[in-house]
């Protein structure tokens, strides 16, 4: 069996909120991070999520 490309990484909002998705990317295939604009329900509205390494 092969081992997957994916990784997984913790999308935290720039609102300083504490609230984070959960997304995949494929090093691989998209070298840079992801950035992605994302609606967060503590501030109840859309911010930007940058990307972090889960701890």
């Amino acid at each position: 069996m092969a081992k997957p490309n994916s990784i997984v990484v913790k999308m935290t909002s720039t609102a300083d909120t504490g609230y984070f998705y959960v997304a995949k990317r494929n090093p691989k295939q998209k070298a840079e991070k992801l950035s992605f604009r994302k609606y967060d329900p503590v501030v109840r509205k859309h911010v930007k999520f940058k990307e972090e390494k889960i701890k």
